[in-house]
Formats: C-alpha cells, structure tokens, sequence
C-alpha cells in the first residue's frame, strides 16, 4: 500500500510537470540571443496575469540577451509574431492598449470562419501611439462569413482595467543594457492559432533573428 501510494504521488508529479511545459523557442548571432516561451490560449494567458484578457492575446515571455560589451537598446518595438495559418502579423501592444482607458476593442460578426490577411500585409498594432484599425480606419477585415472589427474605445469617466497594473509590471522594458532583460509581448492575433504555426521575429538594433516555437 505504500509502495502504491509512493508510485500514485510520483505520477501525479510527472503529469503536473508535464501539464506546466510550454512552448519555447531562441535564436541569436554575434550580438544577441533571444530565448522565448509562449503563452497560447486562454489558459495560458489565465495563467501569466490573471484575465484571459478576452481570448485574443498571444503572449511571449522573452529573454534578451546582449553578447557585446556595449549596451543594447533593448524594447517591445523589437519584435514581431507571425502566423503560418493566415499571414497576420501584429506589433506588441502596450499594456494601456489592452486593458486601459483607450483600450482596443475587437468583435466578431457573421457565420464560421476567420480573417484572411496575406503574408505582404500590414504589421498592425505596436507599443507607441494609438493601435491602427484591422484595414484601415473605419474598415473591417474578413471573408464573406466573418468580419473581425477593431476600435479604440476611450471615455474619462471609465476606470483602467485592474489587470493592467500586473500587464505593466510584466512587459518587457524598453532600455539600455548589457545584462540580460526578461518581460512580457502582448500579441492580438484573430483566432486560434497552433504553436507550429506561429513564428516571431527580432528586428532589432542588434540584427534581425527568427524563431519557431516547440512543444
């Protein structure tokens, strides 16, 4: 009975284990490494900060790593997510964008299916000044069944999202530094994604680096 016990808790260990594995991924030259983990999912992001943040952020917790001497400007506008599926690619958003006052808001209309975007289309969101529209302003992106809608919503009298403070806390910095930087991307990619689809790219003062994703 012990013995049994024993092997019962040694199980239950290895399957949390292998519940806790995430998707991870690095790269590097000369002058950077870039190690990745990605948060895919509404329980993965549950998990990270706390809100699913609505389904529609892909989060990447990134370590940079600079190899010279000197130090390297190192910032979320770094970076870009790509997916295989549909040819999105989006910039990180700041944390406000998310959950603040000025937050984007994203609906979905229509039947099944998703939005289509080619691989020469605009990187849409990033970390400075106010999120672009998906098409343009005042435009709608999708097939002839979907059409995913994006737009600023902005009032004096709403309160910041509480989530924001742990999305600021968390996010990658922009800086200066010759040591190793560790943070949070927030991603908004429109529908459900697989980790071998989705590939990010380092463009960065330092070089431009691509990585995959690996269960």
């Amino acid at each position: 009975m012990i013995f049994r016990a024993i092997c019962i808790g040694m199980l239950s260990v290895v399957l949390c284990a292998a519940a806790d594995k995430l998707p991870t991924g690095s790269a590097s030259n000369d002058n950077v490494e870039v190690a990745a983990t990605l948060h895919n999912g509404k329980e993965a992001v549950q998990a990270v900060v706390g809100s699913d943040l609505g389904g529609y952020i892909v989060i990447v917790e990134v370590v940079v790593t600079p190899k010279g001497d000197k130090p390297l400007a190192v910032g979320p506008d770094d970076f870009i997510l790509r997916s295989d599926k549909d040819g999105q690619r989006t910039g990180p958003f700041a944390p406000s964008q998310i959950a603040g006052k000025g937050a984007l808001v994203v609906s979905a209309r229509g039947g099944a299916g998703g939005m289509m975007m080619d691989e020469s289309g605009p990187v849409w969101g990033g970390t400075m000044g106010r999120p672009r529209r998906l098409g343009g302003e005042g435009a709608a992106m999708g097939n002839t069944s979907v059409q995913t809608e994006t737009s600023v919503h902005t009032t004096d009298k709403e309160k910041d999202d509480p989530v924001l403070a742990t999305l600021k806390a968390k996010v990658l910095p922009m800086k200066e530094t010759a040591e190793p930087v560790s943070g949070l991307l927030y991603f908004l990619m429109e529908g459900k994604h697989k980790t071998k689809q989705l590939e990010m790219y380092y463009k960065g003062p330092a070089g431009n680096l691509s990585l995959r994703f690996r269960d």
